[in-house]
């Protein structure tokens, strides 16, 4: 009998290819599957049995879930390359001031800075055409920069916005799966990978 795959979940963003790619060398008898998740999914996913584990951006609710915190990442500035900010290397929210900024409808940031313009076209326009729509010069888009990598444009660029909240990434895994040996097992392999733990290392 084949073995059960596991049910990877992954937010945009997320980029777990290094761990899929050990999970595979030291788990060749179990396929992996990785499975796109939205923001505003991830903790239905995980509660409705979709997924066995996800990549979930935090806050997450956490009542019924287990979850580790893993890296946090550098809120950036997206803009046309023909921006005047593009001229500094890094921004504060002070640099912004007069900028017309869109919020993404899937915002994962949910930041606010003073003396900036809120497109009135906000929360209409997801995260890739909300810097679609900044890559023509109408204005900017914070968000996580592997969001902004996700949705390289060539006439788009970005800068770290140093003042900015960062953004959190977690593993998440319902506690009901603990109970059940196979994907239990599964989980603690992958929580071993992405924790650099080698193949022969304990648990603890």
């Amino acid at each position: 009998m084949a073995a059960r795959p596991f049910r990877l979940g992954a937010v945009p963003g997320a980029t777990p290819g290094k761990w899929i790619g050990i999970w595979r060398e030291r788990m060749p008898r179990v396929p992996l599957e990785l499975i796109p998740v939205a923001v505003s999914e991830q903790r239905r996913s995980l509660t409705a049995g979709e997924v066995d584990a996800a990549l979930v951006r935090l806050p997450l609710d956490r009542d019924g879930l287990h979850l580790i915190p893993l890296y946090e990442e550098v809120p950036v500035v997206v803009m046309s390359t023909d921006s005047h900010l593009s001229v500094a290397d890094e921004l504060t929210s002070d640099d912004l001031a007069g900028e017309t900024v869109y919020i993404p409808s899937d915002d994962v940031l949910g930041i606010a800075i003073p003396d900036v313009v809120v497109a009135s076209s906000s929360g209409s326009l997801d995260t890739a055409e909300a810097i679609a729509t900044a890559a023509s010069g109408a204005g900017i888009v914070i968000v996580p920069m592997s969001l902004a990598r996700l949705h390289h444009r060539r006439d788009a660029t970005f800068r770290p916005l140093t003042d900015g909240p960062r953004s959190s990434v977690g593993l998440a895994w319902p506690v009901d799966d603990v109970d059940d040996d196979e994907t239990g097992a599964h989980i603690q392999t992958f929580i071993g990978i992405v924790r650099g733990r080698s193949a022969r290392s304990s648990r603890s």
